[in-house]
């Protein structure tokens, strides 16, 4: 039928008398089948959309994935880590620690606080747009969290260890056995400027910063929940890489020979 045909809703109904075709509209070519084109080009916009949609989705559901199963970034806010992780780096932590794989001595942990450790958290001013925003990319993955209830540390005692400061040399021992520590101490640092004696608890660690004068780690919190110590149930994972700013990257590696003649408890 072509656009001169009869058009009827009437059964039996007399046909009008051919007219002549109307003009195309303007920018149009009137040919038949244009409408189909027009439909084909919206199915491909559509289509197109469509596998954008799904690609963005699968991005961002196996972001989530990796960041709850495999690793997470996290963002270094004071010093208490220097020299070995500075304010402003970005590391990547192994969420394998310690559900697939055992919390070390020498590892440097994320790990939630205890309580008491940290004062009330600030979080940076954002309009709530920009706040939803960084939610939701933390949430996914793909932006390192503001570690506003999270503390990062070095582990110095596992459960069961004897950790004690300090013997004629200035140095930490653990379970009677001195430790040399000067490869990762900030410089300057002494082990410890306060004597300490201590067995850690089932289930707990003893933690320490690297700057050990600018740290309020497992020495300075024993009137808080936990008596100073962190419930390994409370780690996130073990930190083994920095890669933010790029003249900061590096990977992380635990320091075995530190505790390699630390006898078992």
């Amino acid at each position: 039928m072509t656009d001169s045909d009869p058009v009827t809703d009437r059964p039996g109904a007399q046909p009008r008398p051919p007219q002549h075709a109307a003009p195309a509209l303007a920018g149009g070519s009137g040919a038949p089948g244009d409408s189909s084109a027009e439909r084909s080009a919206t199915r491909r916009g559509l289509g197109l959309v469509r596998e954008t949609a799904i690609i963005v989705v699968s991005a961002l559901v196996l972001s989530w994935l990796i960041k709850t199963l495999l690793v997470q970034a996290f963002y270094i806010p004071s010093g208490s880590m220097e020299d070995t992780l500075e304010i402003g780096d970005r590391v990547m932590v192994s969420r394998l620690v310690p559900d697939v794989l055992d919390v070390n001595r020498g590892d440097i942990v994320v790990f939630k606080d205890p309580g008491g450790w940290l004062p009330p958290y600030e979080p940076p001013e954002r309009t709530p747009v920009a706040q939803g925003v960084a939610n939701v990319l933390t949430f996914v993955g793909l932006m390192p969290a503001e570690t506003g209830d999270h503390l990062i540390k070095r582990v110095i005692g596992t459960p069961g260890d004897h950790v004690t400061c300090c013997d004629e040399e200035g140095r930490v021992a653990v379970n009677g056995e001195p430790i040399d520590e000067e490869s990762y101490l900030r410089p300057g640092s002494v082990p410890s400027q306060d004597p300490f004696d201590t067995v850690v608890p089932e289930g707990m660690l003893f933690v320490m910063g690297d700057n050990r004068q600018n740290s309020k780690d497992s020495r300075y919190n024993t009137g808080n929940p936990g008596g100073g110590f962190v419930p390994i149930d409370n780690v996130v994972g073990s930190t083994f890489a920095v890669v933010w700013p790029l003249s900061d990257m590096t990977l992380l590696r635990n320091p075995g020979d530190v505790f390699a003649e630390v006898p078992e408890p």
